[in-house]
């Protein structure tokens, strides 16, 4: 090996050692990820589908426990087995779903009546609309204390805590 190669190759792994050191380091850096997607878990999604079998355990043979019916719920993934994953939502029920049922789109519940959605990250601002409870919104992006949210054709932002399908470390655009 040249002197140039090993000169690479150290530098590579420099810079794999300080990646792995930084996303240890930061605050809310998943510790387990899936071993399908290599995602992190628990992470959030959504139904994709109109309606969903959830079953007992990750295939076809298993005994399905219940239908989700209702799309763009938001459900917490737990584990993944193939093409399967084990979902709970803001009850903590679930089970498996096949993947093919559930998308990336982040989505949230409205736990509160009336939420306040803000034309800016900021009390102080105007606030465009209130959600009903139990309304779905798309969570559009998130910072420190407060997401973007969307649903009926309002957006707007609201502090995190009065809805479930966003971490409180979770900070996304």
């Amino acid at each position: 090996m040249s002197w140039l190669s090993f000169r690479a190759l150290s530098g590579k792994l420099v810079s794999a050692v300080l990646v792995a050191a930084v996303l240890q380091a930061t605050p809310g850096a998943a510790a387990e990820r899936g071993s399908v997607t290599n995602l992190p878990l628990p992470r959030f999604v959504s139904m994709k589908a109109a309606e969903g079998n959830v079953r007992r355990g990750p295939s076809l043979s298993h005994r399905i426990d219940w239908v989700y019916k209702r799309r763009n719920m938001p459900l917490q993934i737990t584990a993944e087995h193939g093409h399967w994953r084990r979902v709970q939502d803001r009850d903590g029920a679930g089970g498996w779903v096949h993947y093919a049922l559930l998308s990336g789109v982040r989505t949230a519940l409205v736990e509160v009546d009336m939420l306040n959605l803000h034309a800016r990250p900021d009390p102080s601002t105007q606030v465009v609309a209130q959600l009903s409870l139990g309304v779905i919104a798309e969570v559009r992006q998130c910072q420190a204390e407060w997401c973007e949210l969307s649903a009926g054709g309002y957006k707007g932002w609201a502090r995190k805590g009065g809805y479930w399908g966003v971490q409180p470390q979770d900070v996304f655009e």
